[in-house]
Order: structure tokens, then sequence, then C-alpha cells
């Protein structure tokens, strides 16, 4: 395999995927705050809270479609960019993705509609019963996606089979519950609904600032900042969870974000700042906070944390037993009857990915020396300063989502937010703050576990499809134009939509156009009703 035609496949669908998770975080969370904002319609049956969750529920479809549009473009990469990674894991990875297409999408997109041109149709109840539906299809869509994904990061209830030279199911509910995923799904919902909390409270200052849309304003930001609050404590609590996920199933990942060249014995301390050295293998002007890494990653104060060298010695074993399991494979293709290669081939098959490794230097890994081998082994650590940084930039971020919501929540509580312009000018300036958490957290779950594409069994570079170098670098051309054409016009009619502001009520009144804003008053709004 050209390594070239690897990174270029490699970097189109990261392009994608980044592009993709722009507009899926802010569809994930708009969806629940819309029933939330809906509820208290049909609780008050105040017509303000319909007008409140109709302009919402805009800027959510035009987010939504672009959502579908660019998903559509990252499924079908899997066939063209990766056609041997869908021959070797499609047994699995194409179930949860099969029925992410029968159960989320379709609930979702048959209720979108009825949500959107309902309004006058269905009663109260019943409408919010199709903006439920449509905010769990979208969530349930996440969670099948993110079972597919966690697999690859932790492939549970799957066998390789050498008859058939494919990994096949063995335990589908091991699958389902695979821990891996079920952090990464709560981890990752719980950032989009920040991003939406974050999109909402931004929005909802600009109207304060202007003195437009008082009324819809003060109580869309009522509602972002506790949705707010709530999902980025969650965040930060479930993203612990997914710390400790890591411990078991990708050790790895966890010693090259914290830069652990060497074993941290218990209790391991949480390097806070520090200058990862490749050349040197320490980390230059580290500063450490004692026990935490030790709790959060093991939950105990007497459990050591591997290190990165460590583990490539592990790694260099783990080669070997694989060059066994792949001995086995060959003996098998040759004599399927062969019991010895059979048992041979029982008592290494844990590690044949890892025997696989070799394949990008020798095309039979029994030829590989020592050399290879430890060669080899030192591919399997990841880009170290990219991992540092790339956490503390998503941590940083998380704990300043939480200093904002903390305090949104509390001027809103003393209805002091509107008149606070320092603050209304800090939340415009959040705004693109979660985006960037949430695409530097996929960056660091997805370059964390090169170099495979499937943890342990499938390395990257024998995934892909035997393309040209030309014919990549023609879809990622006429990619990048086609998604920058749809972010233009994306951003045009999110912007042209808050500018419109609100819809009116239903009986044709247009909430607080001619309300003067409190910083120009001087004086709370008074309601809309």
């Amino acid at each position: 395999m050209d390594m070239m035609t690897v990174d270029l496949s490699r970097l189109q669908f990261a392009l994608t995927a980044l592009y993709h998770f722009l507009f899926v975080p802010l569809t994930l969370g708009l969806s629940f705050m819309l029933v939330i904002m809906e509820s208290v319609y049909v609780l008050t049956r105040r017509e303000i809270w319909r007008t409140i969750t109709r302009f919402w529920g805009t800027l959510f479809g035009i987010n939504f479609v672009l959502g579908v549009a660019t998903g559509l473009t990252m499924e079908f990469q899997f066939g063209t960019n990766w056609s041997y990674y869908s021959h070797f894991v499609g047994d699995i990875f194409g179930a949860p993705l099969a029925i992410e297409g029968l159960m989320a999408f379709f609930l979702e997109a048959t209720f979108v509609g009825l949500m959107f041109f309902g309004w006058d149709r269905l009663s109260r109840v019943g409408h919010l019963i199709v903006t439920f539906m449509v905010a769990l299809g979208t969530n349930l869509s996440a969670l099948w996606i993110l079972i597919a994904n966690g697999w690859m990061q932790n492939p549970v209830g799957a066998d390789f089979n050498p008859a058939t030279m494919r990994m096949e199911v063995s335990d589908f509910t091991a699958v389902l519950f695979n821990p891996v995923a079920q952090a990464k799904f709560v981890h990752t919902v719980s950032a989009g609904y920040v991003i939406a909390a974050v999109f909402v409270l931004g929005v909802s200052a600009i109207y304060l600032l202007k003195g437009k849309w008082v009324s819809v304003a003060k109580r869309s930001m009522a509602v972002a900042a506790a949705f707010g609050l709530a999902s980025s404590l969650s965040v930060v609590v479930l993203g612990d969870e997914s710390g400790y996920a890591l411990t078991d199933n990708q050790k790895m990942k966890l010693a090259a974000l914290e830069a652990m060249w060497h074993t941290e014995p218990a209790p391991a301390g949480l390097t806070l700042f520090g200058i990862p050295n490749l050349k040197t293998h320490h980390t230059d002007m580290e500063v450490k906070v004692p026990y935490v890494l030790g709790l959060i990653s093991t939950r105990s104060l007497d459990r050591p944390v591997i290190g990165i060298l460590d583990l490539v010695e592990t790694a260099e074993h783990r080669i070997q037993s694989g060059v066994a399991a792949y001995d086995a494979v060959e003996k098998l293709k040759a004599n399927p009857q062969d019991l010895a290669a059979r048992a041979q081939f029982e008592a290494h098959k844990r590690d044949i990915g890892y025997g696989y490794l070799l394949k990008k230097y020798v095309a039979d890994p029994r030829t590989a020396d020592a050399a290879l081998i430890q060669k080899a082994a030192l591919d399997t650590i990841p880009n170290v300063p990219v991992m540092f940084w790339v956490f503390r930039l998503m941590a940083a971020i998380g704990f300043a989502m939480i200093a904002l919501f903390a305090l949104a929540f509390v001027l809103v509580s003393l209805r002091k937010a509107e008149h606070t312009r320092w603050f209304l000018r800090l939340c415009v300036l959040a705004i693109p703050l979660p985006w960037l958490a949430a695409e530097a957290g996929w960056v660091l779950a997805e370059l964390g576990r090169q170099p495979w594409a499937v943890e342990g069994v499938l390395p990257t570079f024998m995934g892909a499809s035997s393309l040209t170098v030309g014919q990549i670098w023609v879809t990622i051309v006429g990619f990048t134009l086609l998604y920058g054409t749809l972010a233009v016009i994306e951003v045009g009619l999110l912007v042209k939509t808050i500018k419109t502001g609100p819809y009116a009520s239903k009986f044709g009144r247009m909430h607080d156009a001619e309300e003067a804003s409190p910083l120009q008053s001087g004086g709370l709004a008074g309601p809309a009703e």
C-alpha cells in the first residue's frame, strides 16, 4: 500500500468528519432544548414560548439539513476510500450503522416535517410529542454511530476467522454495551448540549445588547443558563469516566495525552503544564497535581499508570506473538485440517493485529528481524505533543464553560443578566469555544488510537482502498469546494434568520418588536402578554 494514498485518505476523512461535527453537536443539543421550551409552552399556554420554540426550531432545521448531507458523504467513504476496512470489519461495524439508519434516522426524518409544519394541525401535546420524537431520533442516531466508533476503540464481542480472513461477531450484546462506546456517547452528547446552550446564550446576548426581542432573549437565556450549567458539569464528570475507560482499553492513548514516557508509580499525578520532549523522552517544565491522574484513571491510590516506553516494550512482545498467529493463519490456508496450526492460532490470535503492523515494512511478517519488530513497536506511539496540548485545550475550555454557565445562572436568577453588558459581550465571544473543544475531542480520540483503524486488530494503513493519489486529491478539492459553498449558505441562512428575529405569534403580534432593552431604558422589560 502506498503510504501517500493512506495519508491522503486519512486527511480526506478527517476533513469531512471535522466538518460534519460542526453541525451534529448543535443538532443534538438544540433538539432537547426545543423540548424544554415547548414543554413550558404546553404547561403555561403563554404564546411567547410558542414563538421562542419556533424561532430556535428554525435554526435547528437549517443546521439539521447540513448535518444530514455531510454525514452521508462520510458513510460513502467507507466503501470508496476504506474498502478493505469495510471488508475486514463490516460484519460488526456495519450493523450499528444499519440500525442507525433504520431506527434513528427514519425516526427523526419521519417526525421532523411534522415538527415544522404541524403547528396549526396538531394539538399542543401532540406537537410536543413530535418534537420529543425528533430529539429522541437525533440522540439515538448519535448512540448507534458512537457504538460503531467505540468498537473501533475497543473491539469487544468479535473474533478473527482465519477461514474468511475477517472479523466476525461473537457477542453482539458486548458490542452494544461496550464500556468505551457508552462513555463516548454520554460524553459526546453532553458536549453537544453545551454547544447548543452556548449558541442560545450568545444569540440571546446579541439581542439584549441591541435591545431587540428582549422578552424572547431573556427567556431563552434562562433556559440556556440552566441547561448549559447541567450539561457542562456532566461533560467534566463523564469525561472523567472516559479517562477511566482508557486505563483498561487504551493505555497508550492515556500515556500519550499525559506525555508520560515512564510508568508513574501510584498515586500518579496529573500534568497541568509541560513541554513534551521527543528526544529525551521527558516532559520539560512540568507542573503536576499529585494523585489526580491516579484517581481519574485507576480509581485508586495504589495502582500505577503505565508509561509509553513500557507499553512499547509490551507491543514488541505482542508483535512477536502476532507473527506466530500470522504463521498459523498461513498454514491453515494451505491445510484447514492442520490441528497444530489451529492450536497455534488459538494461542496467539489475540495479537494477530500486532503482527500485521510489520506489513508496513515487509510483505511477510515472518521475515522481520528484531530491528523491524522494534520499529513497528515504536509505531504504536501516537503524536505525543499534539495529544498533550489538544487534551489541555479541551479541558481548559470545559472548565471555562462551567464558569460561564455558573455566572449566567446566577445573573439570570438575580435578573441582572440583561443589565450586565460585559457579561453579554462575554457570552457572544464564547460562542466558538465549545465547537473548538468538540473538534479537539475528536482529534484526541481518533489521533490517539493511531496506528490502528481498529485498536489492536487492524492497522490503519491496511484498511485503505487501492486508489491513486490523483483520484484522492480530486475528491479532496471537490469536497472542499462543495462544503465551503454549503458553509457559506448555512452561515448566511443562520445570520439572516437571527437578524430577522422570532416568528410572529399566531395572533399576529411580533413579540418585543417595540420593546426597549433594559440596557437602553434603565428598567426591566415588561411581560410580552
